[in-house]
């Protein structure tokens, strides 16, 4: 344990966690990876259990915990091998809540955020769109405000949990001429008349329910807009720094748990007279890998811990997630190789974490846009600043 991080509280969490994962989650994640449905009842389980409110208010049942509990939730996540369940998990905690928690008044927090604490009700984010992508601003879904409605047209793609959510806070163009200064957000049931999900077919991240979704006419209360109208895009910028640092989380620690099970089976496996960890081509590849995984874990640690301090960390969170994912999918392919033809078979689990792995850079803002935002901060020299007010 790392003391410059962790504190023994935050070492019983990572233990009362493991635990819980292990009895509750893993003798289900082989069913959902195979239906591509995460049954209701571990939602509860993860409310009662506290563990939705980690970072979240007190007044609306949360714990007001520091960023480092986040990490271990993230790091003991993907040691259950299955990112589809742990992007579900942290989708609808940490891009759905973080909105909720930010943006909405009182009522929205009371109707909306505390039963997202207490594990009765699901969200999804809803920015990314068929024609859109990475392009934020470039977004068509409009909010066209109507007496005391906004009438919601347009459509978004590749939700996590944009299926089986009870609720979807969604991106719209209130005011399409002025680009991304005409952006708003809301916050809306999936009940409401107009709202059709569509499941996605995926390489990997199975478990979780990735949608395409269409609003057509979907009236929504005026009540139901977060924050200011026009505000959605700094809002969103200001969120994509914790999302960016998540996936640079989650992926040091799949690279870690498959870097463990590799060399687990390494020590085992006989070739030639010998273990094959005594190899030295293969023991070098091990160690390269080993190294990078742990220059990324730190980096990520002290980039947490920034953040959990409230700096603002764009430009680290934006390098956190551009090297750790492409670092997690080299070590995840070579550690597939210790294990020869194993490697390939589902029964064991490399195959499912190469797939799972393979979403790193894609998701949350493809690699090649994040080099893009770096190279205006690092070459262009230009600054982000905070949105005032969130």
């Amino acid at each position: 344990m790392d003391k410059r991080y962790f504190s023994e509280e935050h070492h019983l969490f990572r233990e009362s966690l493991s635990d819980f994962l292990k009895k509750e989650v893993v003798p289900y994640i082989d069913k959902w990876e195979e239906t591509g449905t995460i049954e209701r009842f571990i939602w509860k389980k993860f409310g009662d259990m506290g563990f939705f409110g980690i970072t979240y208010p007190k007044q609306y049942g949360g714990m007001e915990l520091d960023l480092f509990y986040t990490v271990i939730l993230l790091e003991e996540l993907q040691k259950i091998n299955s990112g589809g369940f742990a992007a579900a998990i942290w989708a609808h905690m940490y891009l759905a809540m973080t909105h909720l928690n930010k943006e909405g008044d009182d009522r929205i927090k009371t109707e909306y955020l505390a039963p997202s604490i207490s594990g009765d009700k699901i969200g999804c984010l809803c920015i990314t769109e068929p024609f859109g992508g990475s392009d934020v601003a470039g977004m068509r879904t409009t909010a066209v405000k109507k007496g005391d409605v906004y009438i919601l047209n347009g459509s978004k793609t590749f939700i996590t949990n944009g299926v089986y959510s009870d609720y979807l806070v969604v991106a719209a163009k209130t005011a399409p001429e002025l680009g991304n200064k005409g952006i708003s957000m809301f916050v809306i049931d999936r009940s409401m008349p107009g709202v059709a999900a569509t499941k996605l077919d995926k390489l990997g991240w199975r478990a979780s329910d990735t949608g395409e979704i269409a609003f057509d006419n979907v009236e929504i209360p005026v009540a139901n807009l977060m924050g200011e109208e026009g505000k959605g895009f700094p809002y969103i910028m200001q969120h994509f720094s914790l999302e960016r640092l998540i996936m640079g989380i989650n992926a040091h620690a799949r690279a870690e748990y498959a870097l463990e099970y590799a060399m687990g089976y390494m020590s085992e496996r006989d070739a030639f007279g010998k273990k094959i960890n005594q190899f030295q081509a293969l023991r070098h590849t091990i160690v390269e890998r080993a190294a990078e995984v742990e220059m990324c874990k730190e980096f990520n640690y002290s980039v947490a811990q920034r953040l959990n301090n409230g700096e603002y960390v764009v430009k680290e969170a934006t390098m956190s997630k551009l090297l750790s994912t492409k670092i997690a999918d080299g070590t995840v392919y070579d550690c597939l190789q210790m294990l020869g033809g194993f490697g390939y078979m589902e029964d064991y689990p490399m195959a499912r974490l190469l797939r799972d792995s393979r979403c790193g850079p894609i998701g949350g803002g493809t690699s090649e846009i994040l080099k893009e935002i770096l190279s205006k901060i690092i070459i262009d020299k230009k600054t982000y600043k905070p949105a005032t007010g969130v």
